[in-house]
């Protein structure tokens, strides 16, 4: 937050900033003054003028248009020189997404928000606690040979976890993983050994990687949740199936945080629960 300053320090800085971004666009003078429709004399008092006067609003906006800069930082109203449109231009930005997590976008993610804690609602089972076997039944029929690729990289978004100081929620509908048990709906005609073999994998890595790795499941008949992830303070993506929007602006990341927090506040099962619940699950297959 940019705090009050002295009438000659905001003119000061004014100067600074604007030579500065002159330089940066490598604008002379002369230049900023036929750009904004001034004489060269006006531009030239702008930056020597050692007083605590300044340039009027619409000589202020002109020079901003002008450079790329905003108003706000030429005068000392904000630290960041990007204009209002780039900010949220970079606020929000849509990107295509792969059917699978083959996707190095993904990765960097995690990368950058290494130390923070990733909350992650998935559109179905997460993909780095899965079989291989899960893994090709799920993406062989869409991915065909580079079904390696998803498996490669689902080991190493566990690797990464494995080795990373970040903490992992992961949320799941309740129904998710009962529909994944008794082989209907989405996972109808998925092989029993298969599902049995991942209620085994996800019961090891729950009760192995516990407290850092913390699964929920919610009821989605009081909750719903679209498929989104949230990168500590960073960053919060929704996925819409063939793409994701990612949001770097504050407002947008606590509020998916807060809808988080109430699918862990109310959860039907907590990460303590988690190891029981799948136990259960497993006693029915069998």
């Amino acid at each position: 937050m940019v705090g009050i300053i002295d009438k000659r320090d905001r003119a000061a800085q004014f100067r600074q900033r604007l030579a500065a971004a002159m330089r940066e666009q490598k604008m002379s003078q002369s230049a900023l003054a036929r750009t904004i429709g001034t004489d060269r004399s006006t531009v030239s008092q702008a930056l020597a003028d050692d007083g605590a006067r300044l340039p009027g609003a619409q000589t202020v906006g002109a020079c901003a248009q002008a450079l790329g800069v905003s108003a706000d930082w030429l005068l000392g109203l904000s630290d960041r020189p990007e204009s209002a449109a780039a900010l949220t231009a970079a606020a929000l930005t849509l990107t295509e997404a792969p059917r699978a997590l083959i996707d190095e976008r993904i990765f960097g993610w995690h990368q950058e928000a290494a130390g923070y804690k990733i909350r992650h609602v998935p559109a179905g089972l997460p993909d780095m606690l899965k079989t291989n076997a899960m893994l090709e039944w799920e993406y062989g029929p869409h991915l065909g040979r580079t079904t390696t690729q998803a498996i490669n990289a689902s080991r190493d978004r566990l690797n990464w976890m494995r080795s990373a100081q970040s903490d992992y929620e992961i949320a799941l509908p309740l129904h998710e993983l009962d529909s994944f048990a008794t082989g209907t709906g989405y996972y109808s005609g998925l092989p029993k050994h298969i599902r049995a073999d991942q209620l085994n994998q996800l019961l090891t890595l729950s009760t192995q990687l516990y407290p850092r790795l913390r699964l929920y499941l919610y009821d989605a008949r009081m909750l719903y949740s679209a498929p989104i992830t949230v990168f500590g303070p960073l960053l919060a993506v929704i996925y819409t199936g063939g793409h994701y929007m990612a949001f770097r602006d504050r407002a947008r990341i606590e509020t998916l945080s807060l809808h988080f927090d109430d699918l862990v506040r109310r959860a039907a099962f907590t990460a303590r629960d988690i190891p029981d619940h799948v136990e259960t699950l497993r006693r029915k297959m069998t």
